[in-house]
């Protein structure tokens, strides 16, 4: 992976700023604290800790840093910052809130949900609503009042609920599960209904990002892909980027500079521009004999049979979605307006059409250098922090890498 990222031209890159290191186990979420230099973090060593930056330029080290000890595994965290109210998903099912002090010095418990009966994999609080919506290895997705504590609804999956997002204007909720499904709930008081179903991804949701503005929703999977969904178009336009070689684990799509970030759990960090003209990737057609050679597949004993011929294997042009064999389809290209940046399997009449300028890229990749399981980012300092099972926090600056100017609503540090 690493050799293939440092193998592209690249003028900008992520600047490393500070590591944060002190957890004894898997950091499993971290925010930045917006308007503060400091990041709160939640972990499998069961600590929420508030990190704040001293003059040195370092942050402070465990002796000088808020910690609260939980009676169970940190797994998820939702920070509202105006408020300073914070929800802790723990891995015996409960959400646990508590107010941060103004100065950052306390933390408070308020209340304890009994929201899953099995590790809280995501979670959302609306202070819109009022409400507190998870997801759990439980299969659920569920739904709390935090005036009351009580539990308003809840909903079943036929595989684990892995991540979340929701929308607060309309009260849709977006959940992604371990069979690779998307479902989408309309969410209210004691009921819901169930929308819709997405269905595009070959392995787990991993991570879902929702811009309300555009109404887009960007999921990423164990695929290795991000799928982009067009929710407000009617016509359900979706757009596959493939650009990462392992598991996708976090999203953030920058509305003001159109600019998609996508981390993978190889370190991977990807930066995809789209404000561009992209293309839709088809659909694989299904056939018995190569659509260009007319030979016949493996399976197709009758025309192997009639023709005397062996079988061949199966493939599919990634461009015109015909099924090939393997001769016809001997070539590889990068196509970025379909969202492949890196070559894939082409057939040979796709090969000949693809002009040089096509395989421009429309993404830069950049190296995290560690296991990157959850990210955050602050548009308006061009700030991004990154977690992960090898316990280290890094905080990146972003600006040469996503932009930095008044105009995209972006200022200097």
């Amino acid at each position: 992976m690493a050799a293939e990222i440092h193998s592209r031209p690249q003028t900008a890159r992520p600047v490393l700023l500070n590591k944060i290191e002190g957890h004894s186990d898997t950091v499993n979420a971290a925010v930045l604290i917006p308007k503060e230099d400091g990041v709160i973090t939640v972990s499998e060593d069961r600590t929420i800790r508030v990190w704040l930056k001293r003059d040195s330029g370092q942050y402070w080290p465990m002796a000088k840093t808020i910690m609260k000890m939980c009676i169970s595994p940190c797994s998820c965290m939702s920070y509202h910052h105006d408020s300073r109210r914070i929800f802790i998903g723990q891995d015996n099912g409960a959400v646990v809130e508590f107010l941060i002090s103004e100065d950052f010095n306390k933390m408070n418990h308020v209340k304890t949900y009994p929201a899953h009966q099995n590790r809280v994999s995501d979670m959302v609080f609306s202070l819109e609503s009022e409400w507190v919506v998870s997801t759990g290895h439980d299969k659920s997705v569920s739904w709390m009042c935090t005036h009351s504590g009580s539990m308003l609804g809840r909903h079943y999956f036929t595989a684990w609920a892995s991540c979340l997002q929701y929308d607060h204007e309309t009260q849709h909720a977006f959940v992604g599960d371990y069979s690779g499904q998307i479902t989408l709930l309309k969410l209210e008081k004691q009921t819901y209904s169930t929308i819709t179903t997405l269905k595009g991804h070959e392995g787990s949701i991993g991570a879902l990002w929702w811009d309300p503005v555009q109404r887009l929703l960007f999921s990423g999977a164990s695929d290795h892909s991000v799928i982009m969904w067009d929710i407000g178009g009617r016509k359900g336009r979706t757009l596959l980027l493939q650009g990462h070689h392992e598991r996708v684990q976090a999203l953030r799509y920058l509305q003001l500079t159109r600019q998609l970030l996508s981390c993978s759990a190889d370190g991977g960090i990807a930066v995809w521009n789209m404000d561009t003209q992209r293309e839709e990737a088809p659909q694989w057609l299904d056939s018995d004999s190569c659509q260009k050679c007319e030979q016949p597949f493996f399976w197709n004993i009758k025309q192997m049979w009639d023709t005397k011929t062996l079988g061949l294997r199966q493939h599919h042009c990634r461009k015109c979605g015909k099924a090939v064999c393997g001769k016809c389809s001997s070539k590889r290209s990068t196509f970025p307006l379909m969202g492949f940046e890196f070559p894939v399997r082409v057939c040979d009449a796709c090969f000949d059409t693809i002009k040089e300028e096509d395989r421009t890229p429309l993404a830069t990749f950049h190296e995290g250098k560690h296991n990157i399981a959850h990210m955050d980012m602050d548009p308006s300092r061009g700030l991004m922090v990154t977690c992960g099972s090898d316990r280290i926090v890094k905080i990146w600056d972003m600006t040469q890498v996503v932009g930095c100017s008044l105009a995209t609503g972006f200022s200097p540090r």
